[in-house]
This record gives structure tokens, sequence and C-alpha cells, in this order.
């Protein structure tokens, strides 16, 4: 017997239910193979959005170029007008201090100027009283007089320009201003008091310029 005549025939819904469920397992296999081929590709920037890469920065404008340009012009012309101030400000320093430099000088060359002057007073007095002297005739009593007016004229000068004598006769003994050239055993003033002075010191407004030479007295032995 041949087998494909034993085979019992399919029903006609039987096989439609089959066709069916291949079908359903077809799509299915389709859908599974598309999802592994196909990559998904998310969009970074809106449709119709041009993307810009972020260190390519946009050219400037032809007025930001502008303004670029006229405010390095003017950087540059206050730089140039600060410098030419700066020539000009140590131009004037160094003129100053020439000038200075000058007038110190000259300082330093005339200060005894307004000295000499008053100086010169004292010694038209001296030369007269010189000559004076020289008559046979002289009056010594005048040349006395003229003598002490010629002094006190040198003094009025002296005071004038700050110089002070150290006349310390009869105080006690400084070695700051006197100069001990003698001591002298005396019982009627206490010891280290002046008692006689050789030559009188002077002092510059307040400074030293001559000690006094001096006699000190001393307790007698």
């Amino acid at each position: 017997m041949n087998p494909e005549q034993k085979r019992p025939e399919q029903q006609p819904e039987q096989q439609g239910q089959g066709d069916e469920a291949v079908n359903r397992a077809a799509v299915s296999a389709y859908a599974e193979a598309s999802a592994e081929v196909e990559t998904p590709v998310e969009d970074s920037a809106p449709e119709g959005e041009q993307q810009v890469a972020p260190d390519e920065p946009a050219a400037p404008s032809a007025e930001e170029l502008g303004a670029a340009l006229a405010e390095a012009a003017e950087a540059r012309a206050e730089a140039e007008r600060l410098r030419e101030q700066l020539l000009r400000a140590h131009a004037e320093g160094e003129n100053l201090k020439r000038r200075h430099a000058n007038e110190l000088e000259k300082a330093h060359k005339f200060a005894l100027d307004g000295f000499v002057r008053e100086l010169l007073g004292v010694r038209d007095s001296l030369e007269l009283g010189h000559q004076a002297a020289q008559d046979e005739g002289a009056d010594v009593a005048k040349l006395r007089e003229g003598t002490e007016l010629t002094l006190k004229l040198l003094g009025d000068v002296m005071d004038k320009f700050g110089v002070a004598q150290v006349d310390p006769i009869d105080q006690p003994f400084d070695p700051e201003f006197h100069q001990a050239m003698s001591m002298q055993p005396r019982e009627d003033v206490a010891p280290n008091t002046v008692v006689g002075v050789i030559q009188k010191g002077y002092m510059l407004n307040g400074r030293l310029v001559r000690p006094a030479l001096v006699l000190v007295s001393q307790q007698p032995a």
C-alpha cells in the first residue's frame, strides 16, 4: 500500500490556523532582525538649526572690528601723550636739579658776604685809628676812645651773626667750654673756680668755636 494513501486528509480549518501561526512567527523574526541591524541615532540639535563647533567662534562683524581699531588707536594716542609728559617732567627735574646745584654752590661761595660787608666798617675804623696814632701830637685819650668805639662796632657785628664771647671769669670751671692753662692755690675762692682768663673763647650760634684759656683755683696744700 502507498504511504501517501494512508495519511489522513487535513481539514480546511486546521490548515488555515497553521498558515496564520507561520505568518506571526515570520513577522516576529523580521522585527528582531531589524532591531539588531538598525542603530538608533539621537538628534543633538533641533531640526532646521545649524550646529556650531564650540572651538570655532564666529568672526567679528565690521562694526565690532571698527570699534576695536578705534579703541587701539585711542590707546596708542594716550600712551604717546603720557610719554611726552614723562619726558617733559624728566627735563624739568634735570633743570631744577642743576639750578639747585648752582644755587648751593653760590651759597657756599658767598656765605660770608653779609659778614664781610659788616666787617669792612670795623677795618675802616681801625685804619683811621692807626693813622691818627702816627701823629706825634696824637691825643692818647682820643685814641683810646676811638679804640673803644671800634671794639663796640666789632661786638655789634659779631652779635648780629651769632658770635658770642666766652668770658668765664669768677665762674666754675667747665671743661666743655674752658681749657685750664694753670692751677693756682687760692684761699679766697672755692676750688675749681676760673680766676683768670688768658684768652677769651667764642661760640657761633651755640656751638663752641674756640675754648677760653683760663687759670683755675685749687685748694692750697
